[in-house]
Order: C-alpha cells, then structure tokens, then sequence
C-alpha cells in the first residue's frame, strides 16, 4: 500500500499516532510494528512532545497479529516477529511520555495487549476486548503479559481460557479500561485526558512514569527504598521547588523547559 500503515500529527506537545490500515482490521503485521517502532523511537527523542495518543482508523482498534504472517513460518521468523511486537510493547512502557489508548472498536489479541499496555485507556462505548487466540489453536501468552497487568488474575485466564470479548463497561469495571464514552465524543474525551496532564511537568511525568514501572515487580521494602529515592531526587530538583512555591504563593508553577 501507498499510504502510511501509522499516522503521525503533532500540535500543542501532543501526539497523535494512528494505526492505518482499516481494510485489515488494522492488524500488527510485521510492517505495522516497525512503522509503530519508528515513531516511538522519534517521539521519545523529542523533548517538544510530552503526550502520546494512540488510536485507529476505522471500525475496529485492532485484530492483532496477521495471521498470513504465522502460516507455517519458519523458528527464526516467528522469533523476530513476536520479538518485534514485545519491543514495541516495551517500548510503550519504557517511553517517557505518557501513552492514552484511544479505543474505538474491538481491540482483539495483540491489539488487546497493545491497549493493555498502554498507560491510560479511553474507550468508546462500543469498543470490546478479547485475547481469543485459544480458539486457533495459538494462546495469547504474550498478550497475556500486558493483560494481567490490567486486570486480575482470574479475570485475565477467563479472558484467556474462554476467547470471549469483554463489553468496554466490563473493561472498565475490571481495570483494563480507565473511562468509556459515547463514540462522538471519544476523541474529545481522550484529549481531555491528554491536556489534563499537560498541566504537570513533563519531566515529572517522565520521573514519575519511570519509577511507577520499577517499583511495580517489586516486594514492598524495596518498591519503598525506589520509590523513597526517587522523591528525593524530585523534591531537591527546579520542579518541585517552583511548584512548592506557587502553591505556597498562590500562584501557577513556571515550570522550567
């Protein structure tokens, strides 16, 4: 195809990526995962975007994987393709800028573990979510890994064992989904969200999403030790000072570039 597999458009510190290949259900083909790798890879070097929004084109977010690409694949190339999606997973997770999921339809498989994975989730009403690999003979082991980061354990092997596709109410009350809105205001809703956090440092995001993560696996004592390292650094840097100032002075923060 001729056009772009993911659109980029930036304005305002904002970020918007959106997969592009609506005729496919916008599957993570292996072209879709390195066009996705790319833009993050960019938009983690640029100190002028504090925010990403992650969305798509068309009726459904995403079918997952293309399963033409795992028809009788060789070792090597099922390894560098299921590689290629858990580096563009992580680097999700490991991007400083916060990440919004942007969910309009269904988000199936690896299309359920790329919204997973994301920090924040904002759905249509009409969105759903299901990890049916089960029921091809392929479980969703991978995304399973972003899944049960979302949600508990036994909902997450419910979702898993069964296939079924969860309503984005269901999503919502289990955790995989932060807020669901009418479909003609999803985008309204989700750039609500975006500007909201605009508001704070971005280099305090950047800090505050890093330590969130680290801590995350760890037992408590040392998720505190992190964590306590952590504010001590923020609370001697130019943020905090400032940001302790203005509100002692009842004044907006300037935070520093």
């Amino acid at each position: 195809m001729n056009r772009p597999l993911v659109l980029y458009e930036a304005a305002d510190r904002i970020a918007v990526l959106t997969l592009n290949h609506p005729e496919k259900r916008n599957a993570l083909s292996r072209a879709m995962l390195e066009a996705l790798r790319d833009h993050l890879e960019q938009i983690g070097n640029n100190k002028n975007i504090a925010i990403v929004i992650l969305g798509a084109a068309g009726p459904v977010f995403s079918s997952g994987h293309d399963l033409r690409e795992l028809e009788n694949p060789a070792e090597t190339e099922c390894a560098t393709l299921f590689g290629l999606c858990t580096g563009v997973m992580e680097a999700i997770r490991l991007l400083p800028q916060p990440v919004i999921a942007q969910v309009q339809g269904l988000a199936t498989a690896a299309g359920c573990q790329l919204a997973a994975t994301c920090d924040l989730v904002v759905a249509s009403e009409e969105a759903s979510f299901a990890t049916p690999g089960v029921k091809i003979g392929l479980f969703c082991t991978t995304p399973a890994v972003a899944l049960v980061r979302a949600v508990q354990p036994k909902k997450a092997l419910e979702m898993l064992f069964t296939g079924r596709p969860i309503s984005a109410a269901e999503a919502e009350r289990v955790g995989l989904v932060n807020k669901v809105v009418p479909a003609g205001r999803l985008a309204e809703e989700t750039m609500a969200l975006a500007r909201q956090i605009l508001t704070a440092s971005r280099t305090v995001v950047a800090l505050g999403k890093r330590a969130f993560y680290e801590q995350l696996p760890l037992d408590r004592p040392d998720a505190y030790d992190l964590a306590q390292g952590v504010m001590v650094a923020n609370a001697l840097g130019p943020e905090a000072k400032d940001g302790i100032g203005a509100f002692l002075a009842k004044r907006a923060p300037r935070w520093p570039a």
